[in-house]
């Protein structure tokens, strides 16, 4: 998997030629603080966003319902990209979480991202990407984070094995965005090191272009991209 880090210059990495506006893509979870910069920047470019939200006006999706999810697919029609930054994992030390605390961790921040590609397969125009999100703690677990540690690695894992299925259809990755500099200020820490938001929605438009993944030049499998 190929790990990139965020610095400054990948913003000027996003040249003319690679802003391809025209595209129709999913933003999943488009009302939180990550994805509504991330439907931004993607609009600046010139991209035709259906935003979907979990509740309130428009159009909307429960991630762990999968009737849910291929409903919202037949309503939003061919697309050609989707972007997922929702999905919930609960905190808490480990002798307190409950079976329930796990259940809804795996059912909704893993398995609903998991069916999000799964169902999308044949709605997203070949040549298309799904890229999903996991989380800083999936390699860096700290104090009351083993479910979402453990949901957010799985995600990683599912992409791994989804981009060398898919290659040569679909792009897969999946975006580890760590800590967010205005959920930071939120309770009371200096935002940096964190990241802030808009910029890292306009980092979030590398994976939604490009061809479809392929095998390694060395001749091995897929690689999708992971970047933290």
């Amino acid at each position: 998997m190929v790990a990139n880090q965020f610095r400054p210059s990948l913003l000027a990495d996003l040249s003319a030629q690679e802003k391809l506006a025209g595209m129709k893509i999913l933003v999943v979870g488009s009302s939180g603080i990550i994805g509504s910069a991330v439907a931004n920047a993607l609009s600046e470019r010139g991209q035709d966003i259906v935003e979907v939200t979990h509740s309130g006006e428009g159009l909307t999706v429960d991630l762990s319902d999968i009737a849910s999810l291929k409903a919202m697919y037949q309503k939003v029609g061919k697309l050609d990209a989707v972007v997922c930054t929702a999905g919930v994992a609960q905190f808490g030390p480990l002798e307190e979480l409950s079976d329930d605390d796990f259940a809804q961790s795996i059912e909704n921040k893993l398995m609903g991202q998991v069916n999000l590609v799964r169902c999308g397969i044949g709605q997203v125009t070949d040549g298309g990407s799904f890229t999903l999100t996991s989380g800083g703690l999936s390699q860096k677990p700290a104090l009351a984070t083993t479910a979402v540690s453990m949901v957010g690695a799985a995600v990683e894992a599912f992409v791994k094995g989804a981009a060398i299925d898919l290659e040569g259809h679909y792009r897969v990755n999946v975006v580890s965005p760590g800590w967010v500099a205005e959920s930071r200020v939120q309770i009371g820490l200096d935002p940096m090191p964190g990241i802030w938001v808009p910029g890292f929605g306009r980092v979030l438009h590398r994976p939604c272009r490009g061809p479809a993944n392929r095998p390694s030049s060395s001749g091995g499998a897929a690689k999708p991209d992971r970047i933290s």
